[in-house]
């Protein structure tokens, strides 16, 4: 038996593994979708704005020639002069970064993955593209050590029973093992990156606004590029 824990960033599991809570980044997003009966006319590209004293981000996505996804993430005290039934938002949430270099991902047979692991600011655009990435690393750790040669047969049946749950039960915990040391790095340079490019770019101080428009909005767009671009290896077919 395999227990991941796929449960968000509030992780039962990755608290049972003893993983810290995610912590409030400082940000705030409002995320909506929106439908233009007659066609909204944007071009198929993310449309985003920097900047404003509200330390804000507004952004929109078409999802198609009718529908547009929009987002804003924000640090300001305009949420808490509004009521409640006249806003809708949640807070931004990440995991420390050294507490995935310090904590376990996996124990005997269970781990984590998606944001149960790896809680980030959307600031690349990755939360999802890294879960999908933990579930072809996670099935191909476990296909390889489920895989592997077996041992030598044993007479006695009942012997031989227990033998085989205790091997399996040996190299489920060995595949999610490597599992977690092939994970690790990839979600804390997702995690850093993700909270390095927003603060850069809302931050509203004068020193930083001027190096974000003249210098840091290339780099903001290469490192989304560069994280994007990850091979999780190939599952092997028996």
């Amino acid at each position: 038996m395999v227990v991941i824990g796929c449960d968000g960033v509030n992780s039962v599991v990755a608290n049972w593994l003893g993983l810290q809570k995610p912590v409030h980044s400082g940000r705030s997003a409002i995320r909506g979708f929106v439908k233009y009966p007659d066609g909204h006319g944007f071009q198929p590209t993310i449309h985003a704005y920097f900047g404003g004293g509200a330390r804000a981000r507004y952004g929109f996505l078409p999802c198609d020639d009718n529908c547009l996804y929009w987002f804003c993430t924000h640090n300001s005290s305009l949420q808490e002069r509004t009521q409640l039934d006249s806003i809708s938002f949640a807070p931004l949430k990440l995991r420390l970064p050294w507490n995935l270099l310090l904590g376990n991902i996996s124990k005997d047979n269970v781990c984590v993955a998606g944001d149960a692991l790896h809680p980030m600011t959307p600031d690349l655009g990755q939360g999802g593209c890294a879960a999908l990435e933990d579930s072809v690393v996670l099935a191909r750790c476990l296909a390889e050590a489920l895989m592997a040669k077996p041992r030598k047969e044993i007479d006695n049946e009942e012997e031989e029973e227990e033998e085989e749950e205790e091997e399996e039960y040996k190299r489920i915990k060995k595949g999610l093992e490597k599992f977690g040391r092939e994970r690790r790095w990839r979600s804390f340079s997702l995690i850093s990156a993700a909270y390095l490019v927003g603060f850069i770019q809302e931050c509203d101080g004068k020193v930083m606004s001027f190096l974000r428009e003249k210098f840091l909005s290339r780099f903001s767009v290469g490192v989304a590029w560069k994280m994007a671009d990850f091979q999780c290896g190939e599952l092997k077919i028996s």
